[in-house]
């Protein structure tokens, strides 16, 4: 069991010391890293003016090392005092935007091969998935790909049927 000064229990809410000192390094590596961004990379993040302007004034005093550091120590503190969670996730979308970006490309890919493949349990899969698809469309194009495969032209319908997957899905 644990005591504090005045030998009452702590309760499970609360967060040790050494818990406390990682959370705030963590603003403080946050603050650095909003510090460093672009302003058209600040323009997307979810930031409320206050939080805004310590920022820029900590950009535009970076080369003041001793301002430098107590803004930044401010703008931890200010960190400190906001649910981070939507900040966070945004900057983790901006920084893995390829990342993001390439799979679901690769998605995309695997749904024409599943479609070309599968015929028409592939399109069904697809329109259960996507109810604004065309099933018509999709049943023409695999029909263009299959007889384009077969005569062994280019894979126009097959890039056709990958164009439209993408403006059904996005």
């Amino acid at each position: 069991m644990q005591y504090d000064d005045q030998d009452e229990f702590l309760s499970a809410d609360d967060v040790s010391k050494t818990q406390l000192k990682r959370e705030a390094a963590a603003m403080h590596d946050l603050g650095v890293k909003l510090v460093n961004m672009g302003s058209n990379t600040l323009k997307q993040l979810p930031l409320d003016d206050e939080l805004h302007a310590a920022v820029k004034l900590a950009q535009k005093i970076s080369n003041k090392r001793e301002g430098y550091r107590r803004q930044l120590q401010f703008l931890a503190k200010l960190l400190r005092q906001r649910d981070t969670d939507a900040l966070l996730s945004a900057i983790d979308k901006i920084e893995n935007r390829a990342l993001y970006e390439a799979a679901h490309f690769h998605a995309l890919e695997q749904w024409r091969e599943r479609i070309l493949s599968s015929g028409d349990d592939g399109i069904q899969a697809f329109i259960d998935q996507y109810p604004t698809a065309d099933r018509q469309q999709l049943r023409n194009w695999v029909r263009q790909a299959k007889k384009e495969q077969e005569q062994n032209k280019p894979p126009a319908a097959a890039r056709a049927l990958f164009k439209y997957i993408r403006s059904v899905a996005e």
